[in-house]
């Protein structure tokens, strides 16, 4: 049986884990949104003037 240290190392290291994912999948999202918003506001200022 596994002490509870070893268990709690790897549940520490199985949520630090999911944390990085969804934290680089947003910083993704926000790049990619960075990098398309140029082109998306000269169309959203010629509509508007």
């Amino acid at each position: 049986m596994a002490s509870i240290k070893s268990i709690g190392k790897i549940f520490l290291f199985i949520v630090g884990g999911l944390a990085a994912i969804i934290v680089g999948s947003f910083m993704i999202r926000g790049t990619m949104h960075m990098w398309d918003n140029p082109e998306d506001h000269k169309t959203r200022t010629k509509d508007k003037n």
